[in-house]
């Protein structure tokens, strides 16, 4: 048609690319952290709003444990909500709603409130257990290794390459 020539050919008159874009997300290549895990392609070590900048490497293993612990939580609650949302109760529970309408109802009843009780306190103790133990002499492999020299699964027969992949995958 008319109106797809004269933008075409208007094209023509368009100034010249005098540099090359950059495409790149902030992905840091000075950065310290180049080489650690999870700085993988496309984006290398990603930083947008420079936040590692100035860190140490024990900084950034604390981030690192964070964000790893984080997405584990993540996970979870995203199962929580699936699986009740499909209608999947506890006996007993089969008159809570799903989603966070659920928080409301399980406060209106005692034995609401004793399961939102046990949740605090299942909280309260996974983060407790969930740390390095120092009082178990064991020192963690890499951050967000919680095993503390007790729960295995058959980590420790795999070989190198398989862990890294599989913590890659992980971050």
């Amino acid at each position: 048609s008319l109106a797809t020539a004269l933008a075409g050919s208007a094209a023509a008159f368009a100034p010249a690319q005098n540099g090359k874009a950059s495409i790149a997300l902030n992905a840091r290549a000075d950065s310290p952290f180049v080489g650690e895990l999870g700085a993988q392609a496309p984006l290398g070590f990603f930083d947008p709003l420079n936040v590692c900048e100035g860190f140490d490497q024990a900084q950034f293993d604390r981030l690192r444990e964070v964000e790893i612990k984080h997405g584990r939580i993540s996970m979870l609650a995203v199962t929580g909500y699936l699986t009740t949302a499909a209608g999947i109760r506890f006996p007993g529970a089969e008159d809570i709603p799903d989603g966070f309408a659920a928080w409301g109802a399980l406060a209106k009843t005692q034995d609401g409130c004793n399961v939102l009780l046990q949740m605090a306190f299942f909280f309260g103790l996974a983060e407790i257990i969930n740390r390095p133990a120092e009082w178990a002499d064991v020192t963690p492999e890499f951050p967000g290794d919680y095993r503390n020299g007790a729960i295995d699964f058959g980590w420790d027969k795999q070989t190198d390459e398989w862990k890294m992949k599989k913590r890659a995958i992980e971050l």
